[in-house]
């Protein structure tokens, strides 16, 4: 059944985690922090910061071309996604010279800008300090693996080096099961 598979895929996945070694920790620990900046980001941007354009448009189309000047800025001082705090901005300076709106939006945008993308560049440092790890974690498998067949007896070499084989397998797989998300959630975000 479904549930016997995921219990012995789970069971798989325990056990890789567990012959990976020291150095699946610190990945596990990435991966916690990847999923949190990737899940608080897309409810930022996709959530929080997503407004219907085809809306917002029409109706600072109508207003303005209306001349109800007043209307279109506390409509765009009323919502709470960035595009119209920066427009906002602009249409408070719209009696000035164009210059005094450029300015004023280039303004608002400096202070909308770090809030959009606000903690998106550790996405990518992330990845690339999971797919390090993974290969710090590789290098600790293959000491083990050459240190079995330098120092241990002939009976217990083919066991010493399968579990530094796996040991280098497996956090090289974990450490990039972490970047691979993480690039991908740089890119898209």
């Amino acid at each position: 059944t479904d549930r016997d598979k995921t219990e012995e895929d789970m069971r798989f996945i325990a056990e890789s985690f567990e012959k990976g070694g020291l150095f699946m920790w610190p990945i596990l620990c990435a991966s916690l922090v990847l999923y949190a900046i990737a899940i608080e980001r897309f409810f930022y941007l996709y959530l929080r910061a997503s407004f219907n354009k085809e809306l917002f448009l029409k109706t600072l189309h109508s207003t303005i071309f209306a001349w109800q000047l007043d209307k279109v800025v506390k409509y765009t001082a009323a919502q709470r996604f960035p595009l119209a705090r920066i427009v906002h901005a602009g249409l408070l300076k719209v009696r000035g010279a164009p210059e005094d709106i450029q300015a004023a939006m280039d303004g608002a945008a400096l202070r909308e800008l770090p809030k959009i993308e606000k903690r998106t560049p550790y996405l990518s440092m992330v990845g690339n300090i999971a797919m390090l790890l993974g290969l710090l974690g590789t290098i600790s498998g293959m000491i083990v693996s050459f240190g079995a067949v330098a120092n241990v007896e002939a009976s217990a070499k083919a066991a010493e080096l399968a579990r530094g084989i796996s040991e280098a397998m497996n956090c090289t797989a974990f450490g990039l099961l972490t970047a691979i998300p993480a690039l991908v959630f740089f890119a898209i975000l």
